[in-house]
């Protein structure tokens, strides 16, 4: 369809345009001018990012869209909802609870049928480029509107605070059940330690320990000294029972080489004697007396030397004995001190390491407790929501213009659609559409002037002469 052929199709159903285009726009008029005023009221919050110096947790930087979502969904809970009606005392409305009845007759909860009515005109808007959040709320009256949106306001700071600080009381109450828990626990394994220590008889177990070390090492020194005066004895008395006479303390001993030497002297005597008179001369027989005298006190003496070279190796093995009974009796003391200390460690460090956990459970419970006795949230009122001098709805120059937009394309809808179920030739160009043939001449109408100047008389001579001619080209 050409522009020309709209037109004329326009002009030719223009009645039916205008009616309905009147119709809807008149009709859109109308309704926006019965509606009833609607009014709207807006209260705005504000999310700090600021870290939390109470907190345990370190918040990031900046507001992330999630995070302005929960905090819409939070405003549009049942749990505000439910606080708004509480802090109001909707519920003693007596208009509410007749209104209740007669759409629920009396079936379900009126406080949460309170909540989700006023949840119906409620919205919350988050900002995009901040952490603002606008609190909307509509309303037929103006003040209950402000009211509303400034209750929906506080009733999110109740709740945004109840929701930081029961969990902090739950913590709390978690870490101080813990908490004297590890102190019983503390408690007893230091009265353990103590009494692991005092049944020992035991003070200063270091001390002690080193005291019994030393001692040890002591005893072990001299059982190794005297293992060597034994073993050195013991080869002496091998040696005098073998070759008394080449003992170093047979020939070192005084009397013994003073009994050599008269020895030596009464034999030479002998000799001198026995060259002189016969061996029965009474001074021969006195000499071979004295010398046999002599020779028994050097066997006799040498035989004491002995004795006491075999006694002294007796003596040294008898303290080799009791020393090293000594240093197995002091050995199994010090490792009895050994296995005190190391169960005393392990008590002492089990003690520390309690001790460090009750440190701990004890600084989270007092963090908890502190978090859960706070007043304060990151959400701060903005502004408050004002009654509104004007109504927000119905808007009735936007509700025209677009009713008008919508009555126009109906009009046109409606023209075109009249038109396609009676199709009727308004231009020359339909018929040369409708039957294929060309046009010989036109008929003016009754109130068609002709128009006889410039290029209307051409255009008329046009249609009248050049289509004629178009059947005899052809032929």
């Amino acid at each position: 369809m050409s522009f020309a052929q709209f037109i004329a199709l326009l002009r030719a159903r223009w009645i039916v345009a205008l009616g309905v285009f009147a119709l809807v726009a008149g009709g859109t008029l109308l309704v926006s001018l019965l509606l009833p005023k609607s009014y709207t009221a807006t209260s705005s919050v504000v999310l700090d990012v600021k870290p939390d110096p109470l907190g345990t947790l370190m918040t990031s930087s900046g507001l992330s869209p999630g995070m302005l979502e929960t905090q819409v969904d939070i405003i549009q809970s049942d749990r505000v909802a439910m606080r708004v009606v509480k802090n109001l005392k909707l519920t003693d409305n007596p208009q509410a609870r007749q209104q209740w009845q007669d759409q629920n007759q009396g079936v379900g909860d009126f406080d949460l049928w309170m909540a989700e009515t006023l949840q119906r005109n409620l919205e919350a808007r988050p900002s995009r480029a901040s952490g603002v959040i606008s609190i909307t709320y509509r309303s037929p009256d103006p003040k209950f509107a402000a009211a509303l949106a400034n209750a929906f306001a506080q009733a999110y700071l109740q709740v945004a605070l109840e929701l930081r600080v029961d969990p902090a009381r739950q913590y709390g109450s978690f870490f101080d059940k813990r908490t004297q828990e590890a102190r019983e626990a503390l408690e007893k394994a230091q009265a353990k330690a103590s009494s692991y220590l005092r049944d020992n008889n035991i003070i200063a177990l270091d001390e002690r320990f080193d005291v019994e070390t030393a001692r040890l090492n002591e005893l072990s020194t001299q059982l190794v000294a005297l293992q060597a005066m034994s073993s050195d004895s013991a080869i002496r008395q091998s040696q005098a029972q073998n070759s008394s006479d080449r003992m170093q303390e047979v020939l070192n001993s005084p009397v013994i080489a003073g009994l050599k030497s008269d020895l030596s002297r009464s034999e030479a005597r002998l000799q001198e004697l026995s060259a002189r008179f016969g061996d029965a001369h009474p001074q021969i027989i006195e000499a071979k007396a004295s010398i046999a005298e002599t020779r028994a006190r050097i066997e006799s003496e040498t035989r004491r030397i002995i004795g006491g070279v075999g006694v002294t190796s007796q003596i040294s093995n008898r303290r080799v004995a009791e020393l090293r009974a000594s240093l197995e009796a002091q050995r199994a003391k010090v490792l009895k001190l050994k296995a005190i200390r190391d169960e005393s460690i392990l008590l002492t460090r089990e003690v520390e390491s309690l001790s460090r956990q009750y440190e701990i459970l004890a600084a989270r419970s007092n963090q908890s407790n502190i978090e859960s006795q706070t007043t304060q949230t990151n959400v701060s009122l903005l502004s408050e929501a004002r009654a509104p001098n004007q109504a927000s709805s119905p808007r009735v120059l936007l509700n025209t213009v677009l009713g008008s937009i919508l009555g126009l394309a109906l009009a046109i809808a409606a023209a075109l659609g009249l038109e396609a179920l009676d199709r009727r030739v308004r231009l020359p160009s339909d018929v040369v559409d409708a039957l294929g043939l060309p046009i010989i001449g036109a008929i003016p109408g009754p109130s068609h002037r002709l128009r006889l100047r410039g290029s209307d008389d051409a255009d008329m001579q046009h249609r009248l002469l050049a289509p004629a001619a178009a059947p005899a080209k052809g032929a």
